[in-house]
């Protein structure tokens, strides 16, 4: 059977600055995903949409038709409202951890589909698998029943959802086209939409450890991805937050839970509780209008009814930063890890060697550059150059002092941690010029620069 198109006519389309049909599209990923369009061909298509981007229909059309190469989840048969979570990546991010626990603690499902680490950024799931026992891999029976029961689903994201943006990553990933904003919203909000939840919030990064390093250029994509979710019908509201410095005083993974179950306990670090509480708010926000316009089908509350009211106030009203003090956060964490066959009370990894990295002058440290120390726990066994390499569960470093903070000549400024002492002198190399030490503080600032929203 003849295809309806050739790929070299819709190369040469959006190579001379054309609009793409909607057929065109549509045909183009799903030729693409059979084998049928080849890889040379795909990568002139993406070089192509680089250099002369995507219009707003061109962009939905896209996006559906990455949605529509795999299956897509329907959570709408639960008894309680489902809102999603999406960050764009950054060092020591470790908020889905306490998120997930407090949101759940409030009767909404939030399933989050979560990736490993690549680079210098880390990954959701190796940080759990630091947890003994728990399990990244769930069927959608077992995902089902455990947002239902519990709320807090975090796990592997299935190999049926989306699977040309699969495809496509890889691709940009080997073509120089990574850095183009229609293909990295799309690449995002294909997998989001197919999720199948009601609202979605998402943490945009910028500064020096996301890769968005501009506000100007964070805001553009965060306006983007807003637009298309909306479009899709999914309530959609994007923050843009800090990643010019690491979050929270670890980074790695078993620090990085450690420093989770603090916040979960009523402590840790001030920003990572900034960010949690906030990213919160903005969710349980978000679902109580998805439950006001469309009510909770699987548990019978219809929209608009009076049922539908309450519920939504109750979810505005929710004390959140009070969830991490008085325990049902914590509760709700211990009930999610469990269901994963993780122990809550399991003793994780630690690393068997640490050297402290100390500061040479007195002063106020006045920054800290988060990709630097990134790539640093990177280089000690936190992360990984490949998909298929390991990581080491107690590899990181630890932070002993943040911006803002008075440090003495000699005092350690952090820790490094890794089971190849080895990798101590590579590390040490990218973090020499790491921070900078002033006579004065540098000003206060929010982690939360900007908001994102259709209806602001």
């Amino acid at each position: 059977m003849a295809e309806p198109f050739d790929a070299v006519d819709v190369i040469m389309t959006k190579r001379d600055g054309g609009v793409l049909s909607t057929s065109q599209i549509t045909w183009m990923i799903d030729a693409y995903t059979r084998g049928v369009v080849a890889e040379e061909q795909m990568s002139a298509l993406l070089m192509a949409i680089f250099l002369n981007s995507l219009s707003r229909e061109e962009l939905n059309c896209w996006t559906d038709a990455m949605i529509a190469s795999g299956e897509r989840l329907d959570f709408s048969a639960l008894s309680r409202p489902t809102v999603d979570k999406h960050s764009t990546g950054g060092v020591g991010d470790k908020i889905t951890l306490p998120l997930s626990a407090v949101v759940s603690s409030f009767g909404v499902a939030i399933p989050q589909l979560s990736g490993r680490g690549l680079g210098h950024t880390g990954g959701t799931l190796d940080k759990l698998e630091s947890i003994p026992g728990w399990r990244a891999e769930l069927s959608l029976d077992e995902m089902t029943e455990q947002l239902e029961s519990i709320g807090g689903v975090i796990c592997q994201a299935g190999v049926g959802l989306a699977p040309a943006d699969r495809k496509l990553y890889a691709l940009r990933d080997v073509t120089g086209t990574v850095a183009s904003i229609p293909l990295i919203s799309s690449s995002i909000m294909s997998k989001k939409i197919a999720e199948g939840t009601s609202a979605l919030v998402l943490d945009v990064k910028c500064g020096s450890g996301a890769f968005m390093t501009g506000r100007e250029q964070a805001k553009e994509l965060a306006t983007t991805m807003v637009e298309i979710g909306e479009d899709h019908g999914v309530h959609t509201i994007a923050l843009i937050t800090d990643m010019s410095t690491p979050l929270g005083l670890t980074v790695g993974n078993a620090l990085e839970v450690r420093e989770s179950v603090e916040v979960l306990t009523g402590g840790g670090p001030p920003d990572v509780v900034e960010l949690t509480v906030t990213l919160a708010r903005e969710m349980l926000d978000a679902v109580a209008r998805v439950v006001e316009t469309h009510g909770i089908p699987g548990a019978g509350v219809a929209p608009g009814s009076a049922e539908a009211r309450t519920r939504s106030e109750e979810l505005r009203q929710a004390d959140v930063a009070g969830s991490l003090k008085d325990g049902t956060a914590m509760d709700a964490w211990r009930a999610t890890i469990s269901a994963q066959g993780g122990d809550p009370d399991g003793e994780m990894a630690w690393a068997h060697h640490t050297e402290q990295i100390k500061a040479d002058q007195e002063g106020y440290l006045t920054s800290l550059d988060a990709l630097k120390v990134g790539v640093a726990g990177w280089r000690l066994g936190a992360g990984r150059a490949r998909k298929e390499d390991e990581v080491q569960a107690g590899a990181g470093i630890q932070l002993h002092a943040k911006p803002g903070d008075q440090v003495r000549a000699g005092q350690p400024l952090m820790t490094l941690h890794t089971d190849t002492p080895e990798a101590f002198a590579r590390a040490q190399e990218v973090l020499e010029d790491a921070w900078t030490i002033s006579p004065l503080p540098p000003g206060s600032t929010s982690v939360v620069f900007d908001k994102v929203a259709r209806d602001i």
